[in-house]
C-alpha cells in the first residue's frame, strides 16, 4: 500500500500533521516531526511530547496523518488505527536510534506510535489542476520563496 512515492514524501515532509479524535468528540491537530515509514503497511512517530496524542489514541485509535512536501506542492492523507509501543519493542527501538543519530543522546523518546495505513490519498495543490504546474518548477518556485523568507529573517 505505502509506495516509494509515499515514502519520498514522508521523507521530506519534515512535519507530519496528526489528527486524532478527543474523548468528546472534538479533533485535536498535532504536528509531528518523527514520523517515518515503517513498512509497506505502516508509518510510526514518536512521542516525544504529545500526552494529548498518545490519550486520544489510548481512548479511539483511529488517526489520520497529513504529510506535504512544500516544495513539491502535494502530499498524502493516510488514514487507518494506531497502537502505542514501549521501550524494547521493534518499532520503538528502531525508531529512538533513528531520532538519537538526529538529535543526540537524551532526546526524550517515550513510546512508538504504529499506524496502520488502511487507506492513502493524495494531496495535491490547485496549481497542478488549475493551473498546469509542472512539478520541477514548483520545486524551484517555492525554494526561492522559501530562501527568501530565510533571508529576510537571517537580516533581524
Amino acid at each position: 500500500m505505502i509506495n516509494a512515492d509515499m515514502r519520498l514524501i514522508v521523507e521530506a515532509a519534515k512535519l507530519t500533521f496528526v489528527a486524532t479524535v478527543r474523548p468528546d468528540g472534538s479533533p485535536n491537530l498535532s504536528p509531528k516531526g518523527s514520523a517515518r515509514v515503517y513498512d509497506d503497511e505502516h508509518i510510526a512517530f514518536m512521542n516525544i511530547a504529545s500526552p494529548q496524542t498518545i490519550a486520544n489514541l489510548t481512548a479511539d485509535p483511529r488517526i489520520e496523518m497529513n504529510a506535504v512536501d512544500v516544495l513539491r506542492r502535494r502530499g498524502y492523507r493516510f488514514t487507518g488505527t494506531a497502537t502505542i509501543h514501549g521501550q524494547g519493542t521493534p518499532v520503538y527501538e528502531w525508531l529512538r536510534s533513528w531520532l538519537l543519530d538526529l538529535n543526540g543522546p537524551g532526546y526524550p523518546a517515550h513510546e512508538a506510535v504504529l499506524v496502520h495505513v488502511d487507506q492513502a490519498r493524495p494531496i495535491m495543490s490547485p496549481a497542478y489542476a488549475f493551473g498546469d504546474a509542472d512539478e520541477t518548477a514548483l520545486i524551484a518556485e517555492w525554494s526561492a520563496k522559501y530562501q527568501v523568507v530565510q533571508s529576510e529573517e537571517e537580516k533581524v
